[in-house]
């Protein structure tokens, strides 16, 4: 089974920004682990700051692999290229947000890939990855 996961804009800071919201790990360390937990999948990691570079991956992985874990950051709530790139796909997607983005901003409420998504897990920090793997197995 191949899994991708795509991380959108600062998340290549995760444990330095925002430790309170985000947690103390680096995404490196937390990838490790995640692939030593589940090592009959074959895993993919991808991050960008930049919009087109995130719609490009979703349009080069999206008829080849069998899930996609995407945590789009504050483009979930602004690009409406990203929600049209994940309906224009076949690979299934699971919507991923390390904190709840219903106990923040007004803004963060609405997003623009849920309505496409397989599914949304927001809120249960790090973990919400490892359940988004295990939706897909």
């Amino acid at each position: 089974m191949k899994i991708i996961i795509i991380n959108g804009p600062n998340l290549n800071l995760l444990g330095k920004r925002e430790p309170e919201i985000y947690g103390y790990d680096s995404f490196d360390l937390y990838y490790k682990n995640l692939q030593n937990k589940f090592p009959s999948i074959h895993f993919t990691y991808f991050q960008s700051n930049i919009e087109g570079e995130l719609i490009d991956k979703l349009h080069e992985v999206g008829f080849t692999y069998d899930g996609i874990i995407l945590n789009a950051a504050a483009y979930t709530h602004t690009s409406v290229g990203i929600g049209d790139a994940v309906k224009a796909i076949e690979t299934p997607v699971i919507e991923v947000h390390i904190s709840n983005v219903y106990a923040r901003e007004d803004y963060r409420h609405h997003s623009y890939i849920a309505a496409n998504a397989k599914g949304v897990i927001t809120g249960l920090g790090l973990k919400s990855y490892d359940l988004a793997v295990e939706s897909f197995l």
